[in-house]
């Protein structure tokens, strides 16, 4: 008797163990990552945020372990939850900070080139209407170089402020994206 209430239980582990698992993750505000699976236990602000994960052999799955957020030090020894290093973000920031002295240095070169050209023009007293459509479109081609360049370097600011704001909800010193 007990050798077949034995039986039993171990067919009703197995079939329980060879259904798929699903465990629900996200982090929350402070950065914690959680994990249940239970739906209903995910608070209804994070549940935009929750990855699904199915597993589907339990027995021999790995569940995930609790994440814990790791803590760096900022300068000031004050340890900040989530944040990285400063290698980190100065690394998010220098292709940004590179891209957006390219294009300044580009601006710079293509608006002068401009305003030359405009003052050239300015000085001329005659000429034909062919020089005329030529000079037309010589200036179009140095203006449309500037504003190329102009949205190169509002593309490099916005990532850079983006990049600031990200830096700033971690916690981490301004200092090492500027």
């Amino acid at each position: 008797m007990r050798a077949s209430a034995l039986s039993i239980l171990l067919v009703i582990l197995s079939i329980g163990s060879l259904q798929a698992e699903t465990i629900y993750r996200w982090v929350d505000k402070e950065g914690v990552v959680h994990l249940t699976d239970q739906y209903e236990k995910i608070p209804v602000a994070d549940r935009e945020k929750v990855k699904k994960e199915t597993f589907e052999d339990s027995s021999t799955a790995a569940v995930p372990a609790r994440v814990e957020p790791s803590e760096k030090r900022d300068e000031g020894g004050v340890t900040n939850p989530l944040s990285q290093n400063e290698a980190y973000w100065r690394d998010r920031a220098r292709p940004w900070k590179e891209k957006l002295a390219e294009a300044k240095e580009a601006y710079e070169n293509a608006n002068k080139k401009y305003m030359e050209r405009s003052e050239q023009l300015s000085q001329r007293k005659f000429g034909s209407r062919t020089q005329y459509k030529m000079d037309i479109m010589e200036m179009e081609k140095l203006n449309g170089e500037r504003k190329k360049y102009e949205a190169q370097m509002n593309e490099a600011n916005d990532s850079l402020k983006r990049i600031s704001r990200e830096a700033e909800e971690a916690n981490a010193n301004p200092e090492w994206v500027r």
